[in-house]
């Protein structure tokens, strides 16, 4: 198991640390435990609001739950007050124990910038080391991390600024999106700046941002990073921490899924689902965008997927597997 406090030393860097990247309606403790099962080694939750667990919400303690076997796991957590923020991270370390704390400041959406939560934060740098400031006292000795783009658009490119406040205030651990808010998830990211961060501060950094194969990932640790984050490229394919880990320098060759490996894996996702949910098409419902993603590549191209959009039922998709 991986030992905790490799991912906040910089004096280690040994051993490159795999981040599943926390996705909104993606990681749920279904998924992180798929992908640590196939070697990612630290998992967060997928962000949660400081608003939702101040009020105490069903949905709020959802996104909360997770298994002792998920550990080392984060909990992640955005808003723009820092006093609301402090106190709902001190209400979950209470709560639930968690490894460690995240906080988003690179989320792009809409409906959260406009809260001043996520990267609307990369331009008010004073509010950020508010934040920062106030949940890292609230929580100690517990480590917060913090999760950052390399700017707002391409005329303000500042994370080695930001980098270097969040490190000044208390922060143990950055991983850097190599894209602004501006492009969103489109474009390619910009390791040069990554590396930048990197070279900036002294506290451990992870690259995010483009990497969908163990090619991608050895070339991204050029930069120096301490660890990568991978996020959709999981989404389909699981087995790319291992495929990276093995490229690094693992003990084993990495032998790559078989269909009906990849198959397999699906059905089980789906049985979890059902029975975490109790209701065999609520599940398989919420599946639906999973399943676009695990299935891409797979023979049947556009007719499978629109069959795929309107799935109901474990049986149904057992159906179209067996026409493939």
């Amino acid at each position: 198991m991986l030992e905790l406090s490799s991912c906040f030393s910089s004096s280690d860097r040994r051993r490159i640390s795999l981040f599943l990247a926390p996705m909104a309606g993606v990681t749920n403790p279904i998924f992180r435990r798929i992908c640590k099962e196939h070697g990612a080694d630290i998992l967060t939750t997928e962000f949660v609001s400081a608003d939702g667990i101040m009020h105490q919400n069903e949905r709020t303690r959802r996104y909360l739950t997770f298994t002792e076997g998920e550990r080392p796991l984060g909990v992640q957590l955005f808003g723009g007050d820092p006093e609301r923020l402090a106190t709902a991270a001190q209400r979950v370390v209470d709560g639930i124990r968690p490894d460690f704390i995240d906080l988003n400041f690179g989320c792009p959406a809409s409906k959260v910038v406009c809260r001043h939560g996520g990267s609307s934060l990369l331009r008010d740098c004073p509010r950020l080391e508010q934040v920062a400031l106030a949940v890292v006292k609230a929580v100690a000795p517990l480590p917060v991390t913090a999760k950052i783009r390399i700017g707002w658009d391409e005329n303000s490119i500042n994370a080695t600024t930001t980098a270097r406040i969040l490190e000044a205030s208390g922060i143990t651990r950055i991983a850097v999106h190599g894209r602004t808010k501006a492009q969103g998830y489109s474009g390619k990211a910009n390791w040069e700046v990554i590396a930048q961060v990197v070279a900036a501060v002294k506290i451990p950094v992870i690259g995010n941002g483009d990497i969908a194969s163990s090619v991608d990932a050895l070339q991204a640790i050029k930069t120096g990073v301490a660890g990568l984050m991978i996020g959709r490229a999981a989404m389909n394919n699981p087995w790319i921490f291992s495929e990276i880990h093995a490229a690094l320098g693992g003990k084993s060759k990495f032998v790559p899924p078989t269909f009906q490996e990849r198959c397999e894996l699906i059905r089980r996702h789906c049985r979890e689902e059902i029975t975490s949910k109790g209701n065999e098409l609520a599940a398989m419902s919420s599946m639906r965008a999973r399943l676009m993603a695990y299935t891409k590549g797979f023979p049947g191209g556009r007719p499978l997927r629109e069959k795929i959009s309107r799935v109901s039922s474990l049986a149904e998709l057992e159906d179209l597997f067996a026409a493939l």
